[in-house]
């Protein structure tokens, strides 16, 4: 088995805070979904539940429902009687996983111009301060955390559960790709990017929510080898 060193886990950053009314089972996969996130569970590394249990601070229950789901995302893969392997990157892959994702993003985006309410808007404007925030610092966590809030705040609003189950794990896997290929510039060019997507949900404008949605996959394309 693999073993996590503190350098590892520190170079991924704060775990993501957690939300008022969050179940632990919730917790224990968002704080392993950062960590594979960050490559702080490293592609092809095989750990056991126990580790993944020290690396959380939860019980067991709430890390398997965690693991459960992280591999039905398709993030690790649950081999009996030999580990948890954590999901092999492979750069090539992530064209693939933008070409699923791109149709049901500007589906969520339309939907999300068109319905979301004041709260959904104080939400975004939200990520999009977070996002300005993150890239001026520099703070590559910080992006994260408000992309994520972005992706849930962007599900919620369009009101179609079935779009927003869709493209979560491609969203995962579309951030675990951009910490593993971002560019020098990355924060900035992607902040961008979703602060421009935010901006025409927040006018009411579907269409050009639509554009938005695709030039943030565009973008996102252009850091795929």
């Amino acid at each position: 088995m693999a073993k996590i060193t503190n350098e590892a886990h520190a170079a991924g950053g704060p775990p993501p805070a957690y939300l008022p009314g969050e179940s632990l089972a919730e917790q224990a996969y968002r704080t392993l979904e950062h960590l594979i996130v960050t490559l702080v569970l490293e592609p092809d590394m095989v750990v056991n539940e126990r580790t993944l249990i020290e690396m959380t601070g939860m019980g067991r229950t709430p890390v398997r429902e965690a693991i459960q789901r992280l591999a039905w995302e398709g993030l690790m893969e649950v081999r009996p009687r030999s580990g948890i392997a954590i999901t092999p990157l492979h750069p090539e892959d992530f064209v693939k996983v933008l070409d699923t994702r791109e149709g049901v993003e500007q589906v969520l985006s339309r939907d999300a111009a068109r319905l979301a309410g004041p709260r959904d808007h104080e939400r975004f404007q939200a990520a999009a301060d977070a996002m300005r925030k993150a890239a001026a610092d520099d703070d590559v966590g910080g992006f994260l955390e408000a992309d994520k809030a972005l992706d849930r705040v962007l599900g919620q609003a369009a009101g179609n559960p079935f779009a927003a189950r869709l493209a979560a794990p491609l969203q995962t896997h579309s951030r675990r790709f951009w910490f593993r290929l971002r560019g020098q510039d990355g924060i900035m060019t992607s902040a961008q990017a979703h602060i421009a997507l935010i901006g025409a949900v927040l006018a009411r404008d579907p269409e050009k929510a639509i554009a938005a949605a695709a030039d943030l996959i565009g973008h996102l394309r252009t850091l795929a080898p």
